[in-house]
């Protein structure tokens, strides 16, 4: 054997360092509550323990561990901590960690059929699953003239939404000849993806057009007809829509048909980004919240958010795939193979940016057949209930302003005392480290969110939150 080959870890290491790991990420989260959520070291703390080069001679992998618990965990945020209640989960689960882990150890390159397909057939089942499960049209389906690919996240969705759309809207002529007077909509409650997919694609920021809320923080469809028609008279193109089923800083939701119906009397490209709320989807008693998603071009959710399957996975679904595909199909020669050419396959490298792609499949089948639909649906439904029990504990209690009744699992209040109290408040209960909110700006007013979805959640952590928000409360209080 070659010195060169003594580098690598052998088969039998393998199995005794990764049972180390599995051990490890076992007692993590069995330990993860004794953690503070949110990550108490100051900036470059990290950095200064680190060595600025790399090892000349390899290391012993204990010793690797070992300064994974002295130098890393203290800089991590636990967002598997069932106190987690900030942003929006960003959730996983034994089942997904398994799968990910099985794909980490194939290492397979899923950018053509023909380089496994297993890569590919998984997926598109897996996808066609799942718009059964969360209610959408069947002209999502790969059965029809549409289909599901899972991209990395809702942002890289969107702005592959945002390139066929443009493609459409320019019979294919942009990438020829470039410029444009596209314009592009969104409600000022939308995620910052927009924005950024916008700059990214090239239609411009001068072309986005933000449009304003009703009392819920959803779009208003008569303000967003007014503006098409205006950009119509100013000789723009309104060419993409971005409407939200459940928006980040309040889980507002657009009304999708009364856009949609807009959308096609233009003949204008509707993006729907359910990218957390669109797993509430799988209740039944929740399928409203896909009513209009017939006059939709695409959709996209997330699994990873709240559906107990790690970063990344975002499920993206197009209406006409040929357009998509057109948009983004380039075969050099180097690629070409008989499958591909035959037609009769899916080569998932034209349905998104990067050529490469991960077989993020694979966890998501793990979680779909060990939870199953009921499983899925006796956690979600859970988080909701919780999510409304604790919006009656706000309500009831005078001292707090519930914003808005929360339509799914987001919980959005302010404390009467005004913006500076509600800003100590959420500093005070973030340093304690025994939980973690966020807060976000509505009305114009400092709100603070509280996002139940985490896998591991239950009652008697809402309640803990909950007491520990009023004794803070207090705390405050006392000090004026």
């Amino acid at each position: 054997m070659s010195q060169l080959q003594n580098y690598h870890m052998t088969p039998e290491e393998f199995r005794r360092y990764g049972r180390l790991v599995i051990d490890w990420i076992a007692d993590y989260y069995e330990n993860v509550e004794s953690y503070p959520v949110l990550s108490q070291v100051e900036p470059g703390q990290i950095q200064a323990m680190l060595p600025l080069a790399p090892p000349q001679k390899g290391e012993e992998f204990e010793d690797i561990l070992k300064d994974v618990e002295r130098i890393i965990m203290p800089g991590i945020t636990h967002w598997q901590s069932p106190n987690f209640f900030a942003y929006f989960p960003a959730n996983t689960s034994g089942p997904s960690i398994l799968g990910d882990l099985l794909a980490s150890g194939l290492g397979i390159q899923g950018m053509l059929w023909a380089t496994s397909p297993a890569c590919t057939e998984l997926e598109t089942r897996v996808l066609d699953w799942m718009a059964d499960l969360i209610a959408l049209p069947a002209k999502f389906k790969s059965t029809g003239s549409g289909g599901g690919v899972i991209q990395d996240s809702a942002s890289s969705a969107v702005l592959t939404a945002l390139l066929a759309a443009r493609e459409r809207a320019t019979s294919f002529q942009f990438n020829e000849q470039g410029g444009t007077n596209l314009t592009v909509y969104t409600s000022t409650q939308a995620h910052s993806s927009v924005e950024k997919g916008v700059k990214v694609a090239g239609y411009g920021r001068k072309n986005l057009r933000l449009i304003d809320v009703d009392s819920n923080f959803a779009m208003r469809p008569d303000l967003l007809k007014q503006q098409i028609e205006s950009d119509i008279k100013e000789g723009y193109k309104p060419a993409f829509v971005a409407a939200t089923i459940g928006t980040t800083s309040s889980n507002g939701i657009d009304p999708i048909r009364a856009i949609g119906e807009i959308c096609q009397r233009y003949g204008i490209w509707l993006h729907v980004d359910a990218a957390m709320a669109g797993t509430a989807a799988i209740l039944p008693e929740y399928h409203y919240l896909q009513d209009g998603l017939e006059l939709a071009d695409s959709y996209a959710f997330n699994p990873h958010k709240w559906m107990f399957t790690n970063f990344d996975c975002d499920c993206f679904f197009v209406a006409d795939r040929e357009t998509l595909i057109q948009t983004l199909s380039i075969l050099p020669e180097y690629l070409r193979n008989q499958a591909t050419e035959t037609g009769a396959v899916f080569d998932y490298r034209d349905w998104q940016i990067p050529l490469g792609r991960r077989f993020r499949s694979l966890k998501l089948w793990f979680v779909l057949r060990s939870y199953g639909v009921e499983g899925l649906q006796y956690h979600i439904r859970q988080h909701i209930q919780l999510a409304q029990e604790f919006a009656h504990w706000i309500e009831a209690d005078p001292r707090f302003i519930l914003v808005m009744p929360p339509p799914l699992n987001l919980v959005c209040f302010r404390h009467r005392s005004g913006d500076v109290f509600t800003q100590r408040l959420l500093k005070k209960l973030n340093q304690g480290g025994k939980l973690y909110l966020t807060h976000t700006v509505l009305n114009g007013l400092y709100t603070l969110r509280m996002s139940i979805g985490q896998t591991n959640t239950q009652v008697h952590h809402v309640a803990q939150a909950w007491s520990l928000i009023q004794s803070a409360v207090a705390e405050l209080e006392a000090e004026l």
